[in-house]
């Protein structure tokens, strides 16, 4: 499997070590970034680059690979995807797809055009062995139907600075927080419920990283916590000062098709951090924390707890322990054709469903999404 890259930042590099590790024919032809934060990864990992473009309709006219990866600022992913689609080439994007609705009914024509097969998505959580656990519970009816879930993403201090810093502090260039860090969330629990929402509703903004609650002292490109993750392409040195347009706190509230409900929590600042849910059926209960390795059932009728997993290794190595599995599932996909666990389309409803909390968010509204899917669904050919 050989591969061409646009956009060689820090995320991609990791993503290229894990498929280099599942597949030992792996190698990258070329690159095309004008700042490739991602390079001195590879070099580490002992990747070779191939040869650095001057653009991707470089790269995309020498050709001589198989799938195009694309690891540009999501903003940039609409168009990367399209020159990759045109030129005949597969193309595996990281998330999120695209940053607002406009992007998504696009792509969604695109989706139609080539084919989903054509779009691979690093929506890595699917693959997390927690996550497949959570699906087995669900289809052994230990849960029964599902009625209501409450989830949160939170991360440390140190990250949270990381997006004040980062290009994604700008939603022009990300797409809201809650998009570009929690697509995931969404689409996991998406996926559970195995419905779309009909309304959301959220609220929130910054409170941490804002001046008047900078710790005592000057926070610098040295200091310890603040600046521990590096930063690449369009980045500052402020944190609590910075010029970042997104929030650092945020709740969501979504209804689907069906009646379910998901409360959503996520804040940039929780020393220590989780990443939970609990997912309340009929019958049954289940929680769990990637962050901190564990998954349990109970039975509702009996309260006894019927499932008790601790999971080994670090909660914080690879997406906790997916993105090698997403890695050797897309080897397998390429090679074989065996069905991935999440497609292009589920992407593109996580994230519709993200840019509209958003805007509930902002326009201090509850949003019906009927009129989103419909559109949606128009643009897909349905």
């Amino acid at each position: 499997m050989k591969a061409g890259i646009v956009g060689l930042g820090f995320r991609l590099s990791n993503v290229v070590k894990e498929f280099a590790n599942a597949d030992p024919d792996f190698s990258v032809v070329g690159y095309a970034d004008p700042a490739p934060a991602g390079l001195p990864n590879m070099q580490q990992f002992g990747i070779d680059a191939g040869t650095a473009y001057d653009s991707l309709d470089a790269l995309l006219t020498a050709g001589g690979f198989d799938i195009l990866m694309v690891g540009s600022p999501n903003f940039m992913h609409l168009e990367h995807i399209r020159q990759g689609l045109a030129a005949g080439y597969t193309v595996f994007t990281e998330k999120p797809v695209v940053i607002d609705e406009a992007q998504t009914l696009a792509l969604a024509q695109l989706v139609r055009q080539y084919g989903q097969h054509k779009v691979l998505v690093g929506l890595v959580l699917r693959y997390s062995p927690l996550y497949r656990d959570l699906l087995r519970a669900r289809d052994e009816n230990r849960l029964g139907e599902i009625a209501s879930i409450e989830a949160t993403e939170h991360i440390k201090p140190y990250h949270g600075a990381f997006f004040m810093r980062d290009w994604r502090r700008y939603e022009r260039y990300a797409g809201p927080y809650i998009l570009e860090k929690c697509c995931h969330d969404i689409d996991l629990y998406q996926g559970l419920v195995g419905q779309r929402p009909v309304r959301v509703a959220s609220f929130g903004g910054r409170k941490s990283f804002t001046p008047q609650h900078a710790p005592s002292g000057a926070v610098t490109p040295d200091s310890e916590v603040y600046h521990e993750k590096p930063s690449g392409w369009s980045a500052t040195t402020a944190v609590f000062d910075s010029d970042a347009d997104i929030v650092d706190y945020q709740t969501a509230l979504i209804e689907y098709a069906g009646g379910a409900t998901l409360a959503f929590h996520a804040n940039l600042n929780v020393p220590d951090e989780f990443r939970r849910f609990c997912v309340m059926g009929t019958d049954g209960m289940a929680e769990g924390d990637f962050v901190r390795n564990f998954f349990r059932v109970h039975d509702a009728r009996t309260g006894q707890q019927t499932q008790d997993i601790r999971y080994e290794g670090s909660a914080y190595d690879g997406h906790y322990g997916a993105d090698a599995l997403m890695a050797e599932e897309i080897v397998r996909h390429f090679k074989q054709g065996t069905p991935l666990k999440v497609s292009v389309i589920d992407a593109l409803e996580a994230g519709l469903t993200a840019i509209k909390i958003d805007e509930a968010r902002k326009r201090g509204a509850v949003i019906d999404m009927t009129g989103c899917w419909e559109q949606f669904d128009a643009c897909l050919g349905k």
